[in-house]
């Protein structure tokens, strides 16, 4: 779709005068140019429009904005007179605490006294009603709210989005260049786009918590739901878009309201900001342990909460546990003063005497006392013995959805995630002796910080926490949320391993498997499988709700659905961005020099030029999402058999092995290109025949890494996801071998017995052995065929394969019951 279509279809309707006059600003563009070239007097003029056309998008957003602050606080006091009236009047009625209370209270909107059996007056019913309409009314009135909130980000966007693709087409057309100025002298001071939601979705939140439990807030039962022990805890982490990140606040808000630890504080920007400081040594031992998943691996990091004058330090250690030990994963830490920090790293101070005086202020039990001081102990030993230092510093902005003291549904929400290195390895001070940075803080996006020396994540990080009893499913609306267009699912993503992973490319052998993949766009169309925002009273969509009709899983989803490929939406006379350009900074992300990542870039669009020409001889259309392939095969998926089979065997990675594991190293895929030129007689791609040439003396031996984007993901997705095979898996494959062949074994026993027992002059006897060795034989070919079929796919990381058998022992039972009958028949005839 044109982005001049675009604007008009998602504009909302009562906003249209104040979006950007996209259609006029290209038709001045096409007409003056036609007139006869463009002149000094059309750029001026040109300008001026845009500028007017700025002006007119920040004036209304600034209102717009202050409007909806406005009726929320409107709203809020509203909420309040209603409810002290209801109090009022229903003084005795008991206050519901826990969330299923509320649903009742949804049922029931008052409860009266128990101990009472006289109904209520006339009076009293009118009232009731009455106050139960205003109720209604604030309902609505939130429900606007929260679509005017979603049509202000949207309107945001769209306006930016324009007034981008208009200086973009503005300099191919004129040959000028005016972007760069205009976004420096004009959009800079009007930084309309940069606004932040997130005070009006906290108040928004706390409005629509309000209004929805009739000014009764849910208070969370963390004992909810049986006991304690029978929980299946679940944790997932998804990415999200920047174009979904206002959009899945204010879904994830009708559901659970954002956690306030101080709601009588005025909400402030940096409240929601979190900064960790991650250790490692130059070896990056912990970085290893935690990247492949070691049994016993540790994260060490030291935390804080707000702006650098808070005085509260956390230090905190994570623990992995594999899942056959049979132990979860672990985080502890204990707090310390900020001034003494050094000192603790240094091994000067101890905390056990400040500890122990929590116990004598009655503060913390001794129990918990000496946890706490085993725990520092660790970490302090762990610190001075392995050398560990300050490597990378995490900054982000939380939102937290939760009901407070309840843990059984927890979502936290980081945006503007910032990755920035601590180290002094390569001879650049940072931190120095310090264990953190002093010349940043949290202005994010970190202008001081030098390019090479941050990495800023370009997505959202959404995490799901699930608590539920064992057979108990979550909530469908949280279901239906990590199901929906507005997140993909990225499990196991770390920001200490990306962050270790972008910032010291030359110190990484190892690369976690979404790397390779950060230049997929995560965006998905919309498919309707969650509502959204919905404008009550209407019954046509807005261009914040989905009709709900239209739902579809996308695990059911059709293979023409599933073929369904987004792009972003270009202007008229504008080309699409190519799909599989090397990323600006993959000699950073491989290692190697540039030379030798320009021949590997080139042999790679050679490689997808000759796929996507092969692919059209055959009426294929080439896949270009990734997928994570290891030294054994590739990690196929539903739906991705078949797709993007070519003649040249891609570059391949495996991103979870060591560089010399790899099967198919750089220099042999080269050289082997190199030959067949020869062969060929063709010349080098892009004149570089002394690159080639070159590459033996240039590239390492021990280093031979390789970036691949040839990788496909299943259908519905656009990050691969590595299939993790446990060795259980193996011993099940075996042990039910083993149970065949034992099976086999017996029906072999009875069938020689028959055969060395029974005369050779007896027929029937001969029959029926002949019967059970039948049996014993396909009892074993079968059990060796499914044995091998099974640990095929193991290898190749199918997770689609026959790893259950519907069919085997019935019909194993069936040849058995056709033999016995054999014999048995057999032996009835005989005696008749």
């Amino acid at each position: 779709m044109k982005f001049g279509t675009k604007i008009k279809t998602s504009l909302y309707t009562e906003w249209r005068p104040y979006y950007l006059d996209y259609t006029a600003l290209k038709r001045m563009l096409k007409d003056r140019m036609l007139e006869g070239g463009w002149s000094e007097k059309d750029e001026g003029q040109f300008t001026t429009f845009l500028e007017s056309e700025l002006d007119k998008i920040h004036d209304f957003q600034k209102s717009k904005a202050s409007e909806l602050a406005r009726r929320i606080k409107d709203a809020e006091k509203d909420v309040e007179r209603f409810v002290a009236s209801d109090h009022d009047q229903n003084h005795d009625s008991p206050r519901l605490e826990t969330s299923g209370e509320v649903e009742a209270q949804h049922a029931e909107h008052y409860v009266h006294d128990g101990g009472s059996d006289d109904d209520l007056s006339d009076d009293e019913e009118e009232s009731f009603d009455e106050l139960e309409d205003h109720f209604h009314r604030l309902e609505e009135e939130v429900a606007n709210l929260v679509a005017d909130v979603h049509d202000l980000a949207l309107y945001t966007k769209l306006n930016i989005t324009g007034f981008m693709k208009i200086l973009k087409k503005h300099d191919k057309q004129t040959g000028r260049s005016l972007k760069a100025t205009f976004v420096q002298e004009y959009l800079e001071k009007r930084p309309f786009y940069k606004y932040n939601w997130d005070a009006l979705i906290v108040k928004l939140s706390k409005l629509y918590d309000l209004v929805r439990t009739r000014g009764n807030p849910v208070r969370g039962d963390s004992s909810a739901g049986g006991n304690q022990s029978a929980f299946v805890r679940q944790t997932t982490k998804y990415w999200v878009h920047p174009d979904n990140l206002v959009p899945l606040k204010l879904a994830i808000l009708r559901n659970l309201p954002v956690l306030v630890f101080n709601s009588e504080k005025e909400f402030e920007p940096r409240d929601s900001a979190i900064t960790s400081i991650y250790f490692d040594n130059e070896d990056l031992e912990l970085y290893l342990g935690r990247l492949e998943k070691t049994e016993g691996a540790e994260a060490i990091r030291l935390r804080w909460y707000g702006d650098v004058d808070n005085k509260t330090i956390y230090v905190e250690r994570k623990t992995h546990r594999e899942d056959w030990t049979g132990e979860k994963s672990v985080k502890a830490r204990f707090p310390i003063k900020e001034h003494l920090v050094n000192a603790f790293l240094r091994g000067e101070y101890t905390v056990d005497e400040e500890f122990q005086q929590l116990v004598v202020k009655g503060k913390k039990t001794q129990v918990e006392v000496d946890s706490m001081i085993q725990l520092a102990n660790e970490v302090q030993y762990a610190i001075l013995t392995r050398k560990l230092k300050p490597v990378m510093r995490s900054f982000y902005n939380r939102t937290a959805f939760q009901l407070p003291g309840d843990a059984r549904v927890r979502i936290s929400l980081d945006t503007e995630l910032s990755l920035l290195r601590e180290d002094n390895w390569d001879g650049k001070t940072r931190a120095g002796d310090n264990w953190r940075r002093t010349d940043i803080g949290i202005d994010y996006p970190f202008d001081q910080v030098s390019p090479e020396d941050k990495e800023l994540f370009k997505y959202g990080v959404l995490e799901v926490k699930l608590q539920t009893q064992y057979g108990q499913q979550p909530p469908k609306w949280v279901t239906d949320l990590v199901q929906s267009h507005l997140v993909e699912a990225v499990p196991k993503f770390s920001k200490f391993i990306h962050g270790c992973a972008t910032l010291l490319p030359n110190r990484v052998d190892l690369v976690p498997f979404w790397l390779p993949q950060m230049d997929t766009d995560i965006l998905k169309p919309d498919t309707g499988y969650l509502t959204v925002i919905e404008r009550p009273g209407t019954s046509t969509a807005t261009p914040s709700r989905t009709p709900t009709e239209h739902h579809s899983s996308p695990s059911t989803s059709t293979p023409d659905n599933a073929s369904v490929t987004y792009v972003e939406p270009v202007s008229e006379g504008e080309d699409e961005d190519e799909m599989n350009m090397p990323a600006k900074d993959e000699d950073k992300r491989t290692g190697l020099s540039s030379d030798d990542v320009k021949e590997a870039v080139a042999f790679r669009e050679k490689m997808l030029k000759e796929r996507h020409e092969e692919d059209k001889r055959h009426g294929k259309t080439s896949v270009t999402d990734a997928s994570v392939s290891d030294q054994s095969g590739h990690a196929d998926s539903p739906g991705m058999k078949g797709l993007g089979t070519s003649s040249v065997k891609p570059l391949s990675i495996n991103p979870l092995a060591p560089s010399s594991a790899f099967d198919e190293t750089l220099r042999t895929r080269l050289y082997d290109e190199r030959a067949a030129r020869e062969q060929t007689g063709d010349r080098p791609l892009n004149n570089q025949d002394e690159e080639v040439n070159g590459l033996e003396d240039e590239l390492p031996v021990t280093d031979d890494r390789i970036l691949s984007r040839d990788w496909a993901a299943p259908a519905g997705k656009k990050i691969a996801i590595p299939v993790r095979i446990e060795p259980k898996v193996y011993f099940a494959a075996e042990r039910t071998f083993l149970k065949w062949m034992n099976t086999s074994v017996f029906i072999g026993t009875i069938a020689t017995t028959l055969l060395n027992f029974i005369p050779a002059d007896d027929s029937r006897g001969l029959i029926s052995a002949a019967f059970f060795t039948f049996a014993a034989l396909l009892a074993i070919a079968y059990s060796v065929g499914i044995f091998v079929y099974r640990s095929y796919g193991l290898r190749e990381r199918h997770a689609e394969s026959l790893y259950y058998d519907k069919y085997g022992p019935t019909i194993l039972c069936f040849v058995l019951f056709l033999a016995l009958a054999t014999n048995i028949g057999l032996r009835a005839s005989e005696m008749l």
